[in-house]
């Protein structure tokens, strides 16, 4: 059985965005699509749902709002199969739950009760660190970014020990679906200001290795890519953070791993996975990686 591109849908502006992304990937993938609602409460808060069926807000249940995203996906891409379900619990406990027999996640960003942009929702942020599968997250300040192929790019944050990613496997997928180059991108830290002084090689030569380890580390990366990727490679002096964030100005999605370990039930989110969820510019797919 083909495992599923899951989107969670409440109605929303983000979702519906979220939405017809994943629609494009399951289309791009040949993927079953499946639309899932989440919520203990039973009634729909929002307002765009309720003028598409001409209901008041307070008339619009779960129902609605799965038919309604159904339908917005079989006219733009009516050869996907897509199925529907309404879960009564909590968004991020079910989503999770769902993340077990995903191909994919796809999540809007939104804020709550009037957070600025720089916050991330709460449930994206939840699912993203627990869940079991690759999952994408696509803010609400995007410009209509959700189609396929805008940019032309795929960027991948390179981790220290790139053999075997999941990170890495995906983003060769999204590249050669896209028929687009894949960027892998490495960061190495800048010299502590304390160590400013001294003679001219003694200073310069640790820089210098830490830009070589971060160059062979993206080479390991992409060593199994085929022969027809067209592939970039990119060092940068500075924070990883903050590179992908730059880098994701100009790419269709942002790829980046997060180790998960067995048996731990925090949040389990690197600061770079945490900061590139909150700031970057196109989608953001998280990928677990177990170990």
């Amino acid at each position: 059985m083909d495992l599923p591109i899951v989107v969670g849908v409440d109605g929303s502006e983000p979702s519906l965005r979220a939405l017809d992304w994943a629609a494009d990937e399951a289309a791009l993938r040949g993927a079953p699509l499946r639309l899932v609602y989440a919520s203990l409460r039973e009634r729909y808060e929002g307002a765009l749902i309720a003028q598409e069926l001409g209901k008041p807000a307070e008339e619009v249940m779960a129902q609605d709002v799965v038919g309604t995203a159904r339908h917005r996906v079989e006219r733009r891409h009516p050869g996907v199969r897509v199925a529907t379900d309404v879960l009564p619990d909590e968004p991020e406990y079910g989503l999770v739950r769902e993340s077990r027999t995903a191909l994919a996640m796809v999540l809007g960003r939104r804020g709550r009760s009037g957070m600025t942009e720089a916050l991330l929702g709460s449930v994206s942020l939840t699912v993203a660190g627990h869940a079991h599968c690759p999952v994408i997250v696509l803010r609400g300040s995007h410009d209509n970014r959700t189609r396929s192929g805008i940019r032309g790019r795929i960027v991948l944050g390179v981790r220290e020990k790139p053999t075997g990613s999941a990170a890495v496997r995906l983003a060769t997928e999204e590249a050669l679906l896209r028929a687009v180059p894949l960027e892998a991108v490495r960061a190495w830290g800048r010299r502590p200001a304390h160590a400013t002084t001294g003679h001219a090689l003694l200073v310069g030569e640790p820089a210098h290795l830490r830009e070589q380890d971060a160059a062979e580390a993206v080479e390991e990366a992409l060593g199994d890519a085929p022969a027809d990727l067209e592939v970039l490679r990119r060092t940068v002096e500075g924070h990883a953070r903050d590179a992908l964030i730059a880098a994701s100005h100009d790419a269709d999605l942002l790829v980046v791993g997060a180790r998960r370990r067995h048996g731990h039930v925090g949040l389990q989110l690197s600061r770079v996975a945490h900061g590139v969820l909150h700031h970057a510019v196109c989608p953001v797919a998280v990928v677990p990686e177990f170990s």
